[in-house]
Parts: structure tokens; sequence; C-alpha cells
């Protein structure tokens, strides 16, 4: 069972998540509720809980004030805002898990089911945390993206990724330094989270950095060099795109 603390200031949106939780995520045990902030760091202090649904947007203490009090972070936070979807950039970013008011099922089941396959490393809890305020705050100029690592999760500038290239069902993180990172996502996943900043994808397993395109050769169909000495072919289906977008048409 999950040892869970309800956190909002409106009590008919706790009352509703409560008849959510008891209606459709039986692993769920909620040990207690909470009104502010002030009021959760207390109970949480006090009950230890496994799982927090946090509202944001409360008088005196925002939820993310309230966490940035709290040391460790040693549980699991479900954030449940009414951001608009620019705003919800910043969560898919940092890979927090989030609701969207009001709360549907579905997506509430798959929040807690998450949640549940996740362990809580306390470090990546923090600089998950800092990587969200991070990215409301820069307006997506350069958002940091939560990458998985050997140890948890790296949080890296959207601006290092040089680019990304597809194996099957999996994708390979390029970036400067000589990094690699290997999600377990699609290249259409990565692309949509990344496509409304530098990024184009060039070719069905590639999609690039702008920023680190270093020449652009019109031999064998058409293909572009990264600056790491990479060789990238540019898709027939995409290349009209790509030469208008590069003003090389």
């Amino acid at each position: 069972m999950l040892k869970t603390i309800l956190i909002d200031d409106e009590l008919h949106c706790v009352e509703t998540l409560r008849y959510e939780l008891q209606l459709h995520c039986p692993d769920v045990e909620i040990v207690d509720t909470a009104s502010s902030g002030q009021e959760g760091i207390q109970k949480i202090q006090a009950l230890k809980p496994d799982l927090v649904f946090l509202d944001i947007e409360m008088p005196r203490m925002s939820g993310f004030e309230m966490l940035r009090q709290l040391e460790p972070l040693d549980f699991r936070v479900i954030f449940v805002t009414a951001y608009d979807q620019y705003a919800l950039q910043a969560f898919r970013f940092a890979a927090a898990d989030y609701l969207l008011k009001p709360v549907m099922s579905d997506q509430l089941k798959d929040a807690v089911g998450r949640v549940a396959a996740k362990s809580v490393s306390t470090v990546d809890a923090k600089s998950q945390l800092e990587a969200l305020l991070y990215n409301l705050r820069d307006g997506f100029k350069s958002p940091r993206i939560a990458l998985p690592s050997g140890r948890g999760m790296d949080f890296v500038e959207a601006s290092d990724i040089m680019y990304c290239n597809a194996e099957s069902n999996y994708t390979h993180v390029m970036l400067t330094g000589n990094k690699k990172y290997t999600l377990s996502k699609t290249l259409k996943d990565v692309e949509e989270m990344l496509g409304n900043l530098d990024f184009f994808r060039v070719h069905q397993s590639y999609l690039i950095n702008f920023n680190y395109l270093q020449r652009y050769l019109r031999d064998d169909g058409g293909y572009v060099v990264m600056r790491d000495g990479t060789s990238i072919p540019i898709a027939k289906r995409r290349k009209e795109e790509f030469l208008a977008k590069m003003k090389l048409g």
C-alpha cells in the first residue's frame, strides 16, 4: 500500500480526489489531508508518506515553496495543477508526474501506476524539482530535460543536445562533451518534446539541433555534417522543408 497525503486548499478538490482514489486505486491508502503548504509540511514530517498529491497554486505558500522547505524529499509527488498546456511542457521536460484539473479517472490510474513503479531517490527528487522550477521560470529558452542514467536521472540543458538517432523503440541522445544517453522512447516521442525548440527531423532515424550543424552537402542526395563530425542523411521528403528552414532553397 502507498501511504498517501492529499494537499489542496480547495476542499471539494480533496474530496473528489479521495473518492476517485478509493474507487480506482486500491493500492493507495489515504492517511491524511492538508489544506495549506504549512499544514502539509507538518503532516509529511509526522506521517512519512510514500506519495503526496500536491496542489501547486495555494495561498500563502505554493506547492513548490512547500517542497523546497522539506529535506529530504524521500516521497513521491504527483502535482495537481490547473496550468495551461504550454506550462505543462515544463513538467514533461522534467519527467514530473502531474494531473490536470479536473482530474480524470484514467489519467489518475496511469499516474499512480507510474509512481508505484518508481524507486525514490532523494537526489533525483531534488534535482527534478529544481529542473521543473527552472523550466517554468525560463520560458523554455533552454529547458532542463530529465535523462535516465545508471544511478538515476540526469537533468541536462536541451541546448547541449546535438542530435538524436533512433534504434528500434529506443533513442540515442548525443550531447556535447561526447556524452550519450539511451532512452526507452521512440524518436517521434523525443521529437514531440523538442520540436518547438531548435530541433528538426531530417530523416526517419535522425533529429538534429540546428545549432550544431556544421555543414550541408548536396552529394548523395544531401546530408549534413554535425559539429562532432557525424554525417547524417537528409530524407528526400524532408529536404525542401530543411532547405527552407536553412534558407538554402
